[in-house]
């Protein structure tokens, strides 16, 4: 089994979603396929959510309108039967109905945790229906059902794996696609919540470790993990190995390519994740599988906004460590 997760920036289009469907069908071999929103989408609920909260209804429906708008014109795109764009219709409408609903009651975080998870649940419902209209063995599979966390709002990985393996069982054999979504979870009281902004590729990570994965692919619109950021530095390149410290590292200390927490899951069961680019997919990437690094000069720099250094000293006193403690 290997698992794949592609980003909003790979499904944010119906081009993209093509492009996936034929990642995804070069072999027969089983795979799980982890999906973000549409690019932009989260943002857009995020959005809603903030006029919600203000009470300032009316702009929160105008950004409602446009965002039913742009699902419209994809679904017109994406699909070639009216069967199948009709089926799709009617899963949008679902959940746009859910976004008006909110106009209508007091807004709440729980509320809130629910209308942020629907961009991952119309991506995964859409893009599964696609793989229908192609006649291909799929079947979409619900990430609240089994990707919970504990009290201390961290993946509850014992139940992700009992859970997902009892999911995966009742699939037909035949069936060599399963869809989930990435980022939505539930919390320790059943509730929706989220495993906060680039969970996916966490997700991506806790599914492959539970299901002892032979590889972990994250697709992006960058071929790999470079070595400075290219929206920054001229003429930078891909790194083709790391180890699982070096890319949890520079995943901690700003490469946006990567979930700071998403190597720690493949890194305890020593499951390969390839860094991939879904619109150069003929480029190697980046292979993060060692555990410890070459040691062969400086593999990449990252940088992080925001921090602030505070270095203390003692006073020359016996019994320093006392005042520093």
């Amino acid at each position: 089994m290997i698992v794949l997760k592609f980003g909003g920036t790979s499904v944010g289009t119906p081009q993209g979603m093509n492009q996936i469907r034929e990642i995804i069908t070069k072999d027969n071999n089983k795979k799980l396929v982890v999906l973000s929103a549409l690019s932009g989408v989260t943002n857009t609920l995020v959005e809603i959510g903030e006029r919600l909260r203000k009470k300032e209804y009316e702009l929160a429906l105008k950004v409602i309108k446009k965002l039913q708008k742009r699902y419209d014109e994809f679904l017109e795109e994406l699909f070639e039967s009216e069967s199948f764009k009709n089926k799709a219709s009617a899963i949008i409408s679902e959940s746009m109905n859910f976004i008006k609903s909110c106009l209508e009651k007091p807004f709440t975080n729980l509320i809130d945790k629910e209308l942020l998870a629907q961009g991952e649940l119309m991506s995964t419902n859409i893009f599964n229906l696609h793989l229908q209209e192609h006649e291909l063995n799929s079947a979409l599979i619900n990430a609240l059902d089994f990707v919970r966390t504990d009290a201390f709002s961290e993946p509850d990985e014992a139940f992700i794996n009992k859970e997902l393996s009892d999911i995966l069982v009742k699939q037909p054999a035949e069936t060599n696609l399963i869809i989930t979504q990435g980022y939505i979870c539930r919390n320790a009281e059943g509730n929706i919540d989220n495993l906060k902004r680039g969970g996916s590729d966490y997700t991506a990570s806790l599914v492959g470790a539970a299901l002892n994965a032979d590889e972990i692919q994250i697709w992006t619109d960058i071929d790999g993990m470079h070595n400075n950021d290219p929206r920054v530095v001229d003429k930078t390149f891909s790194i083709p190995q790391l180890s699982f410290e070096e890319a949890a590292e520079l995943a901690y200390f700003g490469a946006k390519i990567l979930h700071p927490s998403c190597i720690r899951p493949a890194q305890k069961k020593t499951i390969p994740v390839r860094l991939k680019n879904t619109m150069k997919p003929e480029a190697p990437g980046t292979l993060i599988h060692t555990k410890e690094g070459s040691g062969e000069g400086i593999k990449a720099i990252a940088a992080k906004d925001g921090i602030v250094a505070i270095k203390i000293k003692s006073l020359r006193m016996l019994m320093a460590y006392g005042f520093l403690r």
